[in-house]
């Protein structure tokens, strides 16, 4: 039998969702008896329980902080123990919104205008309106640095910009992107390839943490997407792109604004989410994927520092 060490839980403002991706995936590998199958929240006494188990792989199922971060990655190849989805600098760099926009705009992706900001710099509000007005423009979207699943994402104009930004204080560095309106478009990468595209449709202002996990968001799911065909392999190859210049393996999903026949890149999620709402296995699944041969697929692919 091959022991497959799940992580699930951890310390970040996903955790909720992180345990529910690690209910739907245990229940369809528990399906198949060839596996040994130990879920653990990865705590002080986690490296002990490693070594005790000693897993054939380890499936990461944490989101956020400490466990998409490269952090958790980290651990595992100092264990040498192979491990789903990217690697410690991947990780580091994608959920990193500053830095990952940096890296696009430099391999000529489009990705909306941004400002970082830090609480410790002495700035006044009226200086900050000014920077926002003259470098972004209103209206628009405050969030964290380094957190996932749109969790503390707001889309701000003049009048409550301030007002939010005081919410965010505990992160000590926000993130100012503009607004782009427009389609809502996410493609899924697996193993180097396309794996597809959807449409959301939020009766929410967008895609926000309400949207993506409460089923009475109603957010409306469109596959496959109503485009030319020309335009949908364009969004395809310019997540395939982001995918291969991050170095990520794995699974990713990549989310668009897609306004003024221009896809604007948002962000690369090297952990996407695997519930019953999820995006990626319901676009794996209308390809012929179902989501015990989807989690497969992302086992085989686990390595050691790729």
């Amino acid at each position: 039998m091959k022991k497959i060490l799940i992580l699930a839980g951890g310390y970040s403002k996903e955790k909720e969702i992180s345990i529910q991706t690690a209910k739907s995936v245990f229940s369809e590998l528990n399906k198949d008896k060839k596996y040994n199958i130990k879920v653990i929240n990865p705590d002080g006494k986690f490296v002990k329980i490693l070594r005790k188990f000693k897993p054939n792989k380890v499936l990461n199922l944490l989101h956020g902080r400490y466990g998409e971060d490269g952090y958790i990655q980290a651990i595992l190849e100092t264990e040498k123990i192979k491990y789903t989805h990217s690697g410690v600098l991947s990780s580091s760099l994608a959920i990193d919104k500053e830095l990952s926009k940096k890296i696009f705009i430099k391999n000529n992706i489009l990705t909306p205008k941004f400002l970082k900001f830090s609480y410790r710099n002495k700035i006044s509000k009226l200086k900050l309106i000014n920077n926002l007005k003259k470098k972004i423009g209103f209206p628009v979207v405050v969030k964290p640095l380094n957190e996932g699943s749109s969790v503390n994402v707001f889309i701000c104009n003049q009048n409550n910009v301030l007002k939010v930004l005081k919410k965010l204080n505990e992160y000590g560095e926000v993130l100012f992107e503009k607004y782009i309106p427009g389609r809502e478009i996410q493609v899924a990468i697996l193993e180097d390839k396309v794996l597809g595209a959807i449409e959301l449709r939020p009766t929410r202002k967008f895609y926000d943490y309400e949207a993506k996990y409460n089923p009475k968001a109603r957010t409306e799911h469109i596959i496959p997407v109503q485009m030319p065909e020309n335009k949908h392999q364009e969004v395809t190859k310019i997540a395939l792109k982001a995918h291969k210049i991050l170095k990520c393996r794995g699974v990713t999903r990549s989310d668009f604004r897609y306004y003024k026949n221009s896809f604007y890149l948002l962000e690369t999620n090297t952990q996407p989410g695997m519930t019953s709402l999820s995006l990626v296995p319901e676009i794996a699944k209308f390809n012929n994927i179902t989501f015990k041969n989807l989690i497969k697929k992302i086992l085989e692919d686990a390595s050691i520092n790729k």
